[in-house]
Formats: C-alpha cells, sequence, structure tokens
C-alpha cells in the first residue's frame, strides 16, 4: 500500500532563530522589515506577523528581533530531512517548508501508522522543532492535509472528501487567481475541481490541473529522493556561550538524530563517535574540547548513545565556554542482522551486557571496568591478566591460551596456594584426598618465576573435587615427604 507522511514545519523561521532550549522568550524574526514569526509571549504582547520593525518595537521595546536567514532554514530543513532518513528511505523536500516520506513500505516495521506518527514527532521533538502531519494515498494529498492543519487520511475515499473541504488558497497556483475564484463562489478545494477544466485552463492554466490530479491520485508524481553523504559530519551553532554541560546535552541531542537517519540510510552501524566542543574564536581561540564514545558493539540507535555522552558529559568540566557542537562517525561498519532465535537469552543478549558494560564505562571510567583476558603462559598464576573490558579479545588469542590436551581447569583459582597437611603419605584438607587424575607437569618461568609442580585432580570422602599441585624443588632428596598445595576448587 503506497501511503505518505507530509511533514510541515509552519514556525521554521522562529524555531531556527530561537530554540526551544533558548533564553530568548520575546522574540520575532523579520523578512525585509517586516514581522514574519513571532512567539508566543511576543504575540501576547501585541506582535503579530506582517507588522513593521518600528511598531514591533514601539508594542514591546525589551522584544528580540532577528533578521531571517534563508541559508540557515534550508540547514535546519536538512537537517530534519536527514533525521527522518531512519523512518524511510524515501524523503523529498517541496515547497513551503514541507518534507513529503513515503512509508508504505515502513508500516510494518515501526507497527503502524499511528506508531509511525508517534515516533516522527518524537524525533522531532528531540530535534527542537514542531510539524503538523498530514497522511494520505498521495504525496500532494499529504502535502495538502499538511498545510491544512494536519489530518490522517488511509483510504482513497476519505481522502478526496478532507481534501475537498480544504481552501482553495493552499493550492499554490490557485493563489494568483483568488480574487476571480472567490468571485464565481470557489472557496474550497472540492468548489474548483468541479469547474469544467478546459475553462479552469485557459483561465488559470496547466499548473493548477495537474496539482489537483496530483493531490486526487489521477496523475504519478516524480520526486528527487534526499541522498545521505558517504560520511557523517554534522554542525549546530549555539545560540549564546554555554557553560553548563547539561544544555549541551540536548543539542548533541539533536545531532544525534541526524547521525541515526544517516546510519539506517547507509544501513551502517557506528563503533566510536567523536563530539567536538568548539569554543571562542580570534585572538583567544582555543581547540575544540573532544569527547570521543567508544562503543564495544557498533549500534545505530540513539537512546544508547545518549545515555552515554550523559555520563561522559557530567563528569567533564569545560575549559571555556561552548559555542558549538561538532559530531562525527568515523568508524562505522554494515549493520547486523536482527537475531533470528525464537527465544531470547535468559538475562539479556550480549549486546544487552555490551551496553550495560559502556555505560559502567562512562559513568566510572575505563581503567575501573576490566575483563579477565587470557595469556600464553603455563604458569596459572600468570595465564590471565586483567585489561579494559573496552580491549577486543581475539577468539585464536583464547585458542592459544587453553592447555594441551583439553585438560581440565578449575573454576576458582585461589589467589595464593594454601599448603596441606600430610597425613599417611596423603594430603589432608578437610579430609584424606584421593588423586583421581594423572599428574600433569608444568615447567616454566625460567626467565622470572621458575615453578616445577605435579598437578592432579583430588577427591575428598565429601566427593568436593579440588585442584592440588606436588611441589618439586630441583636437587631435593627424592627421599624427602613432598610439599602439597591446594591452588583451586572445582564448581
Amino acid at each position: 500500500m503506497r501511503l505518505w507522511i507530509g511533514l510541515h514545519l509552519p514556525r521554521l523561521p522562529l524555531e531556527v532563530f530561537c530554540p526551544s532550549w533558548s533564553a530568548d522568550a520575546l522574540t520575532a524574526v523579520l523578512d525585509h522589515d517586516a514581522v514574519l514569526a513571532v512567539s508566543d509571549d511576543a504575540r501576547r504582547a501585541g506582535i503579530v506577523p506582517g507588522m513593521r520593525r518600528g511598531g514591533a518595537l514601539m508594542m514591546a521595546p525589551e522584544a528580540q528581533l532577528h533578521e531571517r536567514a534563508p541559508e540557515r532554514e534550508s540547514e535546519a530543513l536538512h537537517a530534519v530531512a536527514m533525521a527522518m532518513l531512519q523512518f524511510t528511505p524515501q524523503v523529498a523536500e517541496a515547497e513551503e517548508a514541507t518534507l513529503l516520506m513515503d512509508v508504505g513500505a515502513s508500516l510494518r516495521l515501526f507497527g503502524g501508522i499511528r506508531r509511525l506518527c508517534a515516533l516522527v514527532r518524537a524525533s522531532l521533538r528531540k530535534l527542537g522543532f514542531t510539524a503538523v502531519l498530514g497522511v494520505a494515498p498521495t504525496a500532494r494529498g499529504a502535502w495538502l492535509l499538511a498545510r491544512g492543519g494536519g489530518s490522517r487520511a488511509i483510504r482513497l475515499e476519505k481522502m478526496t472528501a478532507r481534501l475537498h473541504r480544504l481552501p482553495a488558497s493552499l493550492l499554490p497556483p490557485a493563489r494568483p487567481y483568488m480574487t476571480w475564484l472567490e468571485g464565481i463562489g470557489c472557496l474550497s478545494v472540492g468548489d474548483v475541481a468541479r469547474l469544467p477544466r478546459p475553462g479552469l485552463q485557459r483561465r488559470c492554466g496547466r499548473a493548477l490541473l495537474d496539482v489537483l490530479d496530483a493531490a486526487l491520485g489521477h496523475a504519478a508524481e516524480m520526486f528527487h529522493w534526499i541522498e545521505a553523504p558517504t560520511t557523517f559530519h554534522a554542525r549546530l551553532e549555539l545560540f549564546g556561550r554555554i557553560e553548563n554541560t547539561d544544555l549541551l546535552l540536548a543539542g548533541a541531542c539533536r545531532l544525534l538524530q541526524q547521525m541515526t537517519g544517516w546510519l539506517n540510510a547507509r544501513q551502517l552501524a557506528v563503533e566510536r563517535i567523536t563530539l567536538l566542543l568548539e569554543h571562542e574564536r580570534g585572538k583567544v581561540a582555543r581547540p575544540p574540547t573532544p569527547v570521543e564514545i567508544v562503543l564495544a558493539e557498533a549500534v545505530w540507535r540513539d537512546d544508547h548513545l545518549v545515555r552515554l555522552l550523559k555520563e561522559r558529559l557530567a563528569k567533564l568540566e569545560l575549559e571555556a565556554p561552548v559555542i558549538g557542537l561538532v559530531l562525527e562517525a568515523p568508524h562505522v561498519k554494515p549493520m547486523a542482522p536482527l537475531s533470528d532465535s525464537l527465544f531470547p537469552e535468559p538475562g539479556g543478549s550480549s549486546e544487552d551486557r555490551q551496553r550495560l558494560f559502556e555505560v559502567l564505562v562512562a559513568r566510572l571510567g575505563a581503567d575501573n571496568v576490566l575483563q579477565a583476558a587470557p595469556k600464553a603462559d603455563y604458569r596459572p598464576e600468570h595465564a590471565n591478566a586483567w585489561v579494559p573490558v573496552q580491549q577486543k579479545i581475539r577468539p585464536q588469542d583464547v585458542a592459544a591460551c587453553l592447555p594441551p590436551g583439553g585438560l581440565p581447569r578449575p573454576t576458582w583459582l585461589l589467589p595464593k596456594p594454601i599448603a596441606l597437611l600430610v597425613r599417611d603419605h596423603r594430603p589432608f584438607y578437610c579430609s584424606p584426598l584421593r588423586m583421581v587424575s594423572a599428574a600433569e607437569r608444568i615447567e616454566a618461568g625460567w626467565w622470572s618465576d621458575t615453578q616445577t609442580r605435579d598437578y592432579f585432580i583430588a577427591q575428598g570422602e565429601d566427593n568436593a573435587h579440588y585442584w592440588v599441585y606436588r611441589e618439586r624443588l630441583p636437587g631435593a632428596d627424592e627421599e624427602a615427604e613432598p610439599r602439597w598445595y591446594l591452588h583451586g576448587l572445582f564448581g
């Protein structure tokens, strides 16, 4: 089923200059010395769109007036489009600050159109924008529903009925002829659609008929889809000198939303991200402060990255105010397919455990979260080392450290061997121990800590199994009583 979402950002100029986390409340945006958009506080103060600069300052002298910058609006709309790529690879930019998304193939993946619209709105909130959504079987129909205040029509008949009730001024080709259309009583899209087509074409041109045919599903539509770049690099200029790391997280979330869309569009997962905190320029310029997040498992969602950035920024002490943020994804890999197992693993999957370790590393530091790493050494005390949990251990390294012949090793190795009593020429630990395996001789460490031992698996009267060894001292009398030690316990 072909289904489109029209995404109209009605207050784009205002939100570009005055994001939700800015301190400016009484704000207006000017276009050619006339008010284009106003905040809620400015509207309550009496400033309305179309008012001149002098009139706005007369109504509210303390109002913050910003000149419109089309390049910034274009950058903001492109940022929204990049974030929307996480829901569908087919996103097109339409006129009047509107995006069109072909989501017919994404409905099952995201759980239906209601759930998908909720996810789109949540992503827009993280970006710091508000939008009006229109859903329709045609792209132009979704555009008109979004421009008309937002509505959802899944079936073609329902969409047609709702489009007919919209004002005719929403049709861009009809606007130059609104005086004539209002004079003949054509106030809605339905009224225009019921006019004789030959006469309407002679009076208003072919463009109006093309828009009507595209909206009602009578003509095919062609689009230029937005393509994700081969590498990701996004920058956000902050509206002030930020000295609180909590405020930086909101800007970082906006950049993460763009990266999530880029990763999904390119079918990639990120292994390492770098957030650069830009400081003052000019004579007091200083290099950006890097905040690097290294992941044990590559991800393509932003929720886990937000948690890691929150932990890192909470521990960061800013040496200078921040005026801009730059997010880069230098290390990426192809996205891994979803697990095809029928039942979930008890205790969570390996990805869940890796995410827990990454949160602990961000909170406690890499040197305080360690994992066991085998070493190629026959001596049990030296056959293991503790390394940071982010360090990767290759399977071939583990295979190279396994004992020869697949000999068993105890689950618990004591920090220091315990000397055992010898009774009736048998080692004693709570009870006499009986050897149930052949001897495993270990002779190694001549360069630092020489060890000459014969290891056995011993069994006590309670059927518990122990890992013991008999020490062989070079030059000792063969008739002397051997010394026995307990080195490990079997589970």
